[in-house]
Protein backbone atom coordinates (compact mmCIF):
# COMPACT_ATOMS: atom_id res chain seq x y z
CA UNK A 1 0.00 0.00 0.00
CA UNK A 2 1.30 3.44 -0.96
CA UNK A 3 1.77 5.66 2.08
CA UNK A 4 -0.29 8.84 2.31
CA UNK A 5 2.81 10.66 3.57
CA UNK A 6 6.35 9.31 3.40
CA UNK A 7 9.50 10.94 4.83
CA UNK A 8 12.85 9.44 3.82
CA UNK A 9 15.80 10.85 5.79
CA UNK A 10 14.20 14.29 5.78
CA UNK A 11 16.08 17.19 7.37
CA UNK A 12 15.32 20.89 7.58
CA UNK A 13 18.08 23.19 8.81
CA UNK A 14 17.83 26.88 9.67
CA UNK A 15 21.48 27.91 9.76
CA UNK A 16 23.09 25.81 12.47
CA UNK A 17 19.70 24.74 13.89
CA UNK A 18 18.53 21.26 12.86
CA UNK A 19 14.77 21.75 13.21
CA UNK A 20 14.18 18.35 11.58
CA UNK A 21 17.03 15.86 11.63
CA UNK A 22 16.99 12.78 9.35
CA UNK A 23 13.36 11.80 9.94
CA UNK A 24 11.95 8.58 8.49
CA UNK A 25 8.16 8.26 8.67
CA UNK A 26 5.26 6.63 6.83
CA UNK A 27 1.64 7.65 7.46
CA UNK A 28 -1.05 5.32 6.11
CA UNK A 29 -4.03 6.43 4.01
CA UNK A 30 -7.06 7.13 6.20
CA UNK A 31 -4.97 7.25 9.38
CA UNK A 32 -5.46 9.75 12.20
CA UNK A 33 -1.82 10.47 12.95
CA UNK A 34 -0.55 12.72 15.75
CA UNK A 35 2.81 14.46 15.97
CA UNK A 36 3.47 15.09 19.65
CA UNK A 37 6.29 16.98 21.30
CA UNK A 38 7.35 20.11 23.18
CA UNK A 39 7.92 23.49 21.52
CA UNK A 40 10.90 23.38 19.18
CA UNK A 41 10.84 19.59 18.80
CA UNK A 42 10.33 19.64 15.02
CA UNK A 43 6.70 18.55 14.78
CA UNK A 44 5.35 21.81 13.31
CA UNK A 45 8.23 22.03 10.85
CA UNK A 46 7.33 18.52 9.65
CA UNK A 47 3.75 19.68 9.15
CA UNK A 48 4.96 22.70 7.18
CA UNK A 49 7.13 20.42 5.04
CA UNK A 50 4.05 18.33 4.17
CA UNK A 51 2.05 21.47 3.40
CA UNK A 52 4.81 22.91 1.20
CA UNK A 53 5.40 26.00 3.35
CA UNK A 54 8.95 24.72 3.92
CA UNK A 55 11.28 22.72 1.67
CA UNK A 56 13.61 19.99 3.01
CA UNK A 57 17.33 20.66 3.28
CA UNK A 58 17.90 16.95 2.62
CA UNK A 59 15.87 13.81 2.03
CA UNK A 60 12.62 13.24 0.16
CA UNK A 61 8.90 13.63 0.88
CA UNK A 62 6.14 11.80 -1.00
CA UNK A 63 2.38 12.40 -0.87
CA UNK A 64 0.49 9.34 -2.10
CA UNK A 65 3.57 8.28 -4.03
CA UNK A 66 4.24 11.64 -5.71
CA UNK A 67 7.47 13.46 -4.86
CA UNK A 68 6.65 16.73 -3.11
CA UNK A 69 9.97 18.61 -3.11
CA UNK A 70 9.61 21.83 -5.05
CA UNK A 71 5.83 21.43 -5.46
CA UNK A 72 4.08 24.62 -4.22
CA UNK A 73 1.35 24.37 -1.55
CA UNK A 74 -1.51 25.10 -3.97
CA UNK A 75 -0.55 22.11 -6.12
CA UNK A 76 -0.56 19.63 -3.21
CA UNK A 77 -3.76 17.76 -2.39
CA UNK A 78 -3.53 18.83 1.25
CA UNK A 79 -5.17 21.56 3.34
CA UNK A 80 -4.18 23.05 6.67
CA UNK A 81 -6.23 24.18 9.69
CA UNK A 82 -4.22 26.66 11.75
CA UNK A 83 -4.41 27.38 15.46
CA UNK A 84 -5.58 30.97 14.86
CA UNK A 85 -8.07 29.79 12.16
CA UNK A 86 -6.98 32.64 9.78
CA UNK A 87 -10.54 33.56 8.76
CA UNK A 88 -11.18 36.70 6.73
CA UNK A 89 -13.08 39.13 9.02
CA UNK A 90 -14.62 41.08 6.12
CA UNK A 91 -16.21 37.98 4.54
CA UNK A 92 -19.22 36.13 5.87
CA UNK A 93 -18.92 32.49 6.90
CA UNK A 94 -20.17 31.13 3.58
CA UNK A 95 -17.66 33.12 1.56
CA UNK A 96 -14.86 32.22 3.98
CA UNK A 97 -15.56 28.54 3.42
CA UNK A 98 -15.92 29.00 -0.35
CA UNK A 99 -12.80 31.15 -0.73
CA UNK A 100 -10.48 28.38 -1.93
CA UNK A 101 -13.03 27.30 -4.54
CA UNK A 102 -13.35 30.91 -5.72
CA UNK A 103 -9.57 31.09 -6.22
CA UNK A 104 -9.82 27.92 -8.32
CA UNK A 105 -12.37 29.64 -10.54
CA UNK A 106 -15.50 27.72 -9.53
CA UNK A 107 -18.81 29.43 -10.32
CA UNK A 108 -20.48 31.24 -7.42
CA UNK A 109 -23.61 29.07 -7.20
CA UNK A 110 -21.56 25.87 -7.32
CA UNK A 111 -19.03 26.96 -4.72
CA UNK A 112 -21.74 28.24 -2.37
CA UNK A 113 -23.52 24.89 -2.62
CA UNK A 114 -20.27 23.08 -1.76
CA UNK A 115 -19.65 25.51 1.13
CA UNK A 116 -23.15 24.89 2.53
CA UNK A 117 -22.52 21.13 2.42
CA UNK A 118 -19.21 21.61 4.24
CA UNK A 119 -20.87 23.75 6.92
CA UNK A 120 -23.52 21.08 7.42
CA UNK A 121 -20.74 18.54 7.83
CA UNK A 122 -19.31 20.52 10.77
CA UNK A 123 -22.78 21.15 12.23
CA UNK A 124 -23.09 24.84 11.26
CA UNK A 125 -25.80 24.62 8.58
CA UNK A 126 -27.41 28.01 9.26
CA UNK A 127 -24.36 30.16 9.94
CA UNK A 128 -23.38 31.17 6.39
CA UNK A 129 -24.54 34.79 6.66
CA UNK A 130 -22.65 35.55 9.88
CA UNK A 131 -19.24 37.19 10.14
CA UNK A 132 -16.36 35.48 12.01
CA UNK A 133 -16.55 38.15 14.74
CA UNK A 134 -20.07 36.97 15.59
CA UNK A 135 -18.93 33.41 16.31
CA UNK A 136 -17.58 31.68 19.39
CA UNK A 137 -14.12 30.12 19.38
CA UNK A 138 -15.51 26.66 18.78
CA UNK A 139 -17.67 27.89 15.91
CA UNK A 140 -14.71 29.64 14.26
CA UNK A 141 -12.77 26.41 14.56
CA UNK A 142 -15.55 24.55 12.76
CA UNK A 143 -15.61 27.18 10.01
CA UNK A 144 -11.86 26.76 9.53
CA UNK A 145 -12.40 23.00 9.28
CA UNK A 146 -15.18 23.46 6.73
CA UNK A 147 -12.98 25.78 4.66
CA UNK A 148 -10.25 23.11 4.55
CA UNK A 149 -12.63 20.21 3.86
CA UNK A 150 -14.56 21.94 1.06
CA UNK A 151 -11.52 21.41 -1.19
CA UNK A 152 -11.78 17.65 -0.60
CA UNK A 153 -8.11 17.15 0.24
CA UNK A 154 -6.54 13.71 0.53
CA UNK A 155 -4.69 14.90 3.64
CA UNK A 156 -5.89 17.36 6.29
CA UNK A 157 -3.15 18.99 8.38
CA UNK A 158 -4.15 20.37 11.78
CA UNK A 159 -1.66 22.65 13.52
CA UNK A 160 -2.69 22.69 17.20
CA UNK A 161 -6.23 23.74 16.21
CA UNK A 162 -7.66 23.25 19.72
CA UNK A 163 -5.04 25.26 21.59
CA UNK A 164 -7.16 28.43 21.89
CA UNK A 165 -10.26 26.67 23.26
CA UNK A 166 -11.24 26.24 26.90
CA UNK A 167 -11.01 22.77 28.45
CA UNK A 168 -14.64 21.64 28.06
CA UNK A 169 -14.90 22.87 24.47
CA UNK A 170 -11.53 21.32 23.67
CA UNK A 171 -12.73 17.94 24.95
CA UNK A 172 -15.94 18.23 22.89
CA UNK A 173 -13.97 19.13 19.76
CA UNK A 174 -11.62 16.18 20.27
CA UNK A 175 -14.61 13.85 20.05
CA UNK A 176 -16.02 15.72 17.04
CA UNK A 177 -12.73 15.67 15.13
CA UNK A 178 -12.28 11.96 15.72
CA UNK A 179 -15.85 11.22 14.57
CA UNK A 180 -15.45 13.49 11.54
CA UNK A 181 -12.25 11.75 10.47
CA UNK A 182 -13.92 8.36 10.68
CA UNK A 183 -16.85 9.63 8.61
CA UNK A 184 -14.65 11.16 5.90
CA UNK A 185 -11.98 8.46 5.88
CA UNK A 186 -9.23 10.90 4.85
CA UNK A 187 -5.79 11.15 6.38
CA UNK A 188 -5.55 13.53 9.35
CA UNK A 189 -2.14 14.71 10.55
CA UNK A 190 -2.55 16.46 13.90
CA UNK A 191 0.22 18.45 15.61
CA UNK A 192 -0.03 19.02 19.36
CA UNK A 193 2.07 19.45 22.50
CA UNK A 194 -0.81 18.03 24.60
CA UNK A 195 -0.26 14.31 25.23
CA UNK A 196 -3.90 13.87 26.31
CA UNK A 197 -5.10 15.07 22.88
CA UNK A 198 -2.69 12.81 21.03
CA UNK A 199 -3.49 9.70 23.07
CA UNK A 200 -7.27 10.15 22.94
CA UNK A 201 -7.59 10.95 19.23
CA UNK A 202 -4.86 9.32 17.17
CA UNK A 203 -4.50 5.86 15.65
CA UNK A 204 -0.74 6.29 15.97
CA UNK A 205 1.50 8.86 17.64
CA UNK A 206 5.02 10.05 16.79
CA UNK A 207 6.83 11.60 19.75
CA UNK A 208 9.34 14.27 18.69
CA UNK A 209 12.30 15.76 20.51
CA UNK A 210 15.18 17.90 19.21
CA UNK A 211 14.19 17.37 15.58
CA UNK A 212 14.04 13.58 15.79
CA UNK A 213 11.32 11.00 16.32
CA UNK A 214 11.83 9.23 19.63
CA UNK A 215 9.05 6.66 19.16
CA UNK A 216 6.14 5.88 16.83
CA UNK A 217 3.25 3.59 17.71
CA UNK A 218 -0.33 3.21 18.89
CA UNK A 219 -1.25 5.39 21.89
CA UNK A 220 -1.30 2.45 24.31
CA UNK A 221 2.25 1.45 23.30
CA UNK A 222 3.52 5.00 23.67
CA UNK A 223 1.95 5.28 27.11
CA UNK A 224 2.54 1.80 28.54
CA UNK A 225 5.82 0.90 26.79
CA UNK A 226 7.89 4.06 26.26
CA UNK A 227 11.13 3.43 24.41
CA UNK A 228 13.19 6.19 26.04
CA UNK A 229 13.38 8.27 29.19
CA UNK A 230 12.16 11.30 27.26
CA UNK A 231 9.01 9.53 26.03
CA UNK A 232 8.29 8.11 29.49
CA UNK A 233 8.57 11.52 31.13
CA UNK A 234 6.83 13.57 28.42
CA UNK A 235 3.87 11.25 27.80
CA UNK A 236 1.96 10.93 31.05
CA UNK A 237 4.82 11.98 33.33
CA UNK A 238 5.92 8.47 34.21
CA UNK A 239 8.37 7.70 36.99
CA UNK A 240 11.71 7.24 35.22
CA UNK A 241 13.74 4.82 37.33
CA UNK A 242 17.56 4.59 37.25
CA UNK A 243 19.31 1.30 36.42
CA UNK A 244 20.47 0.60 40.00
CA UNK A 245 16.89 0.81 41.28
CA UNK A 246 15.50 -1.27 38.42
CA UNK A 247 18.12 -3.97 38.95
CA UNK A 248 16.87 -4.54 42.52
CA UNK A 249 13.39 -5.45 41.25
CA UNK A 250 13.99 -6.92 37.80
CA UNK A 251 17.52 -8.29 37.86
CA UNK A 252 18.42 -6.18 34.82
CA UNK A 253 20.47 -3.02 35.03
CA UNK A 254 18.42 -0.88 32.66
CA UNK A 255 16.38 2.30 32.79
CA UNK A 256 12.77 1.65 33.73
CA UNK A 257 9.39 3.34 33.56
CA UNK A 258 6.68 3.00 36.19
CA UNK A 259 3.38 4.83 35.77
CA UNK A 260 2.06 6.72 38.84
CA UNK A 261 -1.22 4.76 38.80
CA UNK A 262 0.72 1.47 39.04
CA UNK A 263 2.13 2.35 42.47
CA UNK A 264 0.23 1.33 45.61
CA UNK A 265 0.72 3.55 48.65
CA UNK A 266 0.09 2.38 52.20
CA UNK A 267 1.04 3.70 55.58
CA UNK A 268 4.25 2.18 56.92
CA UNK A 269 3.63 -1.01 58.87
CA UNK A 270 0.30 -1.85 57.20
CA UNK A 271 1.63 -4.52 54.86
CA UNK A 272 2.35 -2.84 51.57
CA UNK A 273 3.18 -6.09 49.84
CA UNK A 274 0.30 -7.28 47.66
CA UNK A 275 -0.26 -10.10 45.22
CA UNK A 276 2.53 -10.04 42.68
CA UNK A 277 4.11 -6.97 44.28
CA UNK A 278 7.78 -6.29 43.81
CA UNK A 279 9.89 -7.18 46.82
CA UNK A 280 8.93 -6.06 50.31
CA UNK A 281 7.99 -2.59 49.19
CA UNK A 282 9.86 0.69 48.91
CA UNK A 283 9.97 2.96 51.97
CA UNK A 284 9.25 6.59 51.15
CA UNK A 285 8.09 9.87 52.64
CA UNK A 286 5.09 11.82 51.36
CA UNK A 287 6.30 15.33 50.52
CA UNK A 288 3.26 16.80 48.77
CA UNK A 289 -0.22 16.22 47.35
CA UNK A 290 -2.09 17.68 44.41
CA UNK A 291 -5.87 17.24 44.33
CA UNK A 292 -7.08 16.56 40.76
CA UNK A 293 -10.74 15.72 41.34
CA UNK A 294 -11.01 12.05 40.34
CA UNK A 295 -7.53 11.37 41.74
CA UNK A 296 -4.94 12.84 44.08
CA UNK A 297 -1.34 12.99 42.86
CA UNK A 298 1.27 12.25 45.53
CA UNK A 299 4.87 13.45 45.47
CA UNK A 300 7.16 10.98 47.24
CA UNK A 301 10.79 10.85 48.32
CA UNK A 302 12.25 7.32 48.34
CA UNK A 303 15.75 7.82 49.73
CA UNK A 304 16.47 10.66 47.32
CA UNK A 305 14.50 9.19 44.40
CA UNK A 306 11.62 11.51 43.52
CA UNK A 307 8.47 9.54 42.61
CA UNK A 308 4.81 10.25 41.88
CA UNK A 309 1.80 8.06 42.59
CA UNK A 310 -1.92 8.58 42.18
CA UNK A 311 -4.72 7.52 44.49
CA UNK A 312 -8.45 7.49 43.63
CA UNK A 313 -10.83 10.06 45.04
CA UNK A 314 -12.05 9.03 48.48
CA UNK A 315 -8.88 7.14 49.38
CA UNK A 316 -7.29 7.45 52.79
CA UNK A 317 -4.50 9.88 51.84
CA UNK A 318 -1.52 9.95 54.26
CA UNK A 319 -0.43 13.27 55.73
CA UNK A 320 2.44 15.24 54.25
CA UNK A 321 5.66 14.23 55.94
CA UNK A 322 4.30 10.77 56.81
CA UNK A 323 6.35 7.63 56.15
CA UNK A 324 4.70 5.26 53.67
CA UNK A 325 5.43 2.03 51.83
CA UNK A 326 5.22 1.74 48.05
CA UNK A 327 4.58 -1.46 46.11
CA UNK A 328 3.88 -2.39 42.51
CA UNK A 329 3.45 -5.43 40.30
CA UNK A 330 6.58 -6.47 38.44
CA UNK A 331 4.64 -6.48 35.16
CA UNK A 332 4.06 -2.74 35.61
CA UNK A 333 7.80 -2.02 35.56
CA UNK A 334 8.65 -1.39 31.90
CA UNK A 335 12.31 -1.77 30.91
CA UNK A 336 13.41 0.75 28.31
CA UNK A 337 15.91 0.49 25.48
CA UNK A 338 19.59 0.24 26.32
CA UNK A 339 21.06 3.70 26.73
CA UNK A 340 17.57 5.25 26.87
Amino acid sequence: MTAAISFKQVSRHFGAVRAVDAVDLDIAPGEFFAMLGPSGSGKTTCLRLIAGFEQPTAGSISIFGDRAEGVPPYRRNVNTVFQDYALFPHLNVLDNVAYGLMVKGMAKAERHKAAEEALALVRLPDYGARRPGQLSGGQRQRVALARALVNRPKVLLLDEPLGALDLKLREDMQEELKALQKTLGITFVFVTHDQGEALSMADRVAVFNAGRIMQVGPPEDIYQRPATRFVADFVGSSNVLPPDFVQRWSGQKRWGSLRPEAIRVSRAGRGAKGSGAAGEGVPARLVGTNYLGATTRLALDADGLHLHATMPAGSDIPQEGEQVMLSFNRESLHLMEEGA
